[in-house]
């Protein structure tokens, strides 16, 4: 049996620091979280409620009255949270009656006076004990599941690398996060600009799937932070607008950057804006003149080697079409005759493109990752962010990425200018092979919508992420306009034997 994790303690020293507890709490808390409190009163257990939820509002100002007669208030916050106080409770039944069950469904519990429950607590619940110290502060021992209280450990490992870089007092909010393991926090304090905390704890290797490798070895997924930071620091000194780093702990995954701001290439209906888009590409026609280094100094102990975009991982990545799409559409799994086809089609695809021009590729180079800098000229009006996983490989996989923007409709008119736009900059700078780069476009905007349809589908049904099948239709629609280029056919017509472009 493995034995649960030891509880950890905490020394808060006046009202100001429960607060702060608070506002790191709402950090670490997810839905299905239930925080019991516990201590007598006036040990600050509503004085650390009332921080969390005020932090999960985003407003000092939220009123958070004590729910003493009413039992439960309840917060439409960025997590639904509901704030129970059992003091008055007559019996453990009348959970239900106050919908606790349903509160924990959707959100986060905060309870005082837990022990009234009696034994209705989920027994995943995160126990606080509060004890008074001599001196007048307060001593809180934290009980949880390995898990849970790791998400804690984390957020208070966060508090303390801001503190060690002069950030004491500074203000946590969450930003966001994205499909994979990285979370984002806005970071405030006096006398120093807005910052951006990355959090990015170094990835846990999955399972071994070929060559006693996992995926994201495999396709070349950043594992810890020191790619972002070698990428980073390289296309800022070739002149690009990627966030500066002010702090580091590489070691636990922890970056303080710029914040490039939120304004981006959609409009307020989140529809494509055309002049942005062309700069994007523009952009990209830049990079794809510079000479980038194979091999990065991050430290007097570290090189970052760029990785190959190379043969095992396209494949890997276009064979989510057949691991996961094809479940999904015929509602069973690929034969291996048509896996064999599948693979042999794209390593005909894949041999087409070692005359490919070859350049840095960002990888994710598209609206979520593009930040617009409307007081900036040229090549810097276009924020660079995401670029941890940028490998060499095809220049055109990037502009593929943008012409057929997974997150958002790209119409053809718009595709055309931009492939169009980035061609007219290639060939002011010299000889540049169109149509082999044309070429090269249509086999990369297949390979990546190959790989995208059957991600949407992984999310949800791995991962439990249902939102982003809303993309399906644009990616098959994205890749019907891949397979009119010639080179295309054959996988066109394999495609649509199986019945999926219908």
């Amino acid at each position: 049996m493995t034995a649960a994790p030891a509880p950890f303690q905490l020394t808060l020293a006046d009202e100001a620091a429960t607060q702060q507890l608070g506002q790191d709490l709402a950090l670490a808390l997810k839905p299905g979280d239930c925080l019991a409190l516990i201590g007598d009163l006036g040990a600050g257990k509503s004085t650390l409620a009332r921080a969390l939820l005020r932090a999960l509002a985003e407003d000092d100002t939220l009123e958070v009255p004590s729910p003493t007669f009413t039992l439960v208030q309840s917060y439409e916050l960025r997590i639904p949270a509901a704030h129970f106080d059992l003091y008055r409770l007559g019996d453990s039944s009348e959970l239900d009656e106050l919908g606790f069950d349903e509160a924990l469904e959707s959100g986060i519990c905060l309870v005082e006076w837990p022990e009234r429950a009696q034994d209705r607590l989920p027994k995943d619940t995160i126990s606080m004990a509060y004890s008074f110290t001599a001196d007048g502060g307060r001593t809180v021992t934290i009980t949880a599941p390995e898990v849970k209280l790791s998400r804690i450990q984390r957020s208070l490992s966060i508090r303390q690398f801001l503190d060690q870089n002069g950030l004491k007092n500074a203000v946590r909010l969450h930003l966001t996060g994205d499909a994979s393991t990285r979370a984002y926090e806005v970071i405030t304090a006096p006398g120093r600009p807005q910052m951006i905390l990355m959090d990015a704890a170094k990835r846990p290797n999955g399972p071994p799937i070929r060559d006693g490798k996992p995926y994201s070895q495999i396709v070349h997924l950043a594992e810890d932070v020191y790619p972002f930071v070698a990428i980073g620091e390289m296309l800022k000194a070739k002149g690009l607008a990627a966030p500066a780093i002010f702090e580091r702990d590489l070691d636990q995954g922890i970056l303080l950057i710029e914040d490039l701001g939120r304004d981006g290439v959609l409009d307020d209906d989140k529809k494509p804006m055309a002049e942005r888009y062309i700069a994007a590409a523009s952009c990209l026609a830049h990079i794809h003149t510079l000479d980038i280094p194979r091999e990065i100094k991050v430290t007097e102990r570290h090189i970052h080697r760029i990785p190959d975009f190379d043969r095992v991982a396209m494949k890997m990545e276009a064979e989510l079409l057949i691991d996961w799409h094809i479940p999904w559409k015929l509602g069973r799994e690929a034969t291996a005759s048509e896996r064999a086809e599948y693979s042999s089609l794209w390593d005909g695809l894949i041999d087409q493109l070692e005359s490919a021009e070859k350049s840095l590729v960002l990888r994710d180079f598209h609206s979520p990752n593009i930040i617009w800098q409307s007081d900036k000229t040229g090549t810097d009006r276009v924020g660079l962010i995401d670029f941890q996983d940028a490998m060499i490989g095809p220049a055109a996989y990037d502009l593929a990425s943008i012409a057929q923007d997974a997150r958002v409709t790209i119409e053809r008119p718009l595709m055309v200018a931009l492939i169009e736009r980035y061609c007219a900059d290639r060939h002011s700078h010299g000889a540049f092979d169109e149509a082999s780069f044309r070429r090269d476009f249509a086999i990369m905007a297949a390979q990546r919508n190959c790989k995208l349809a059957g991600l949407w589908f992984r999310l949800l049904k791995r991962d439990g992420k249902p939102g982003y099948m809303q993309h399906m239709p644009r990616t098959l629609d994205y890749l019907s306009s891949a397979f009119e280029h010639p080179a295309l056919a054959p996988l066109r017509d394999w495609c649509a034997k199986l019945g999926l472009l219908n």
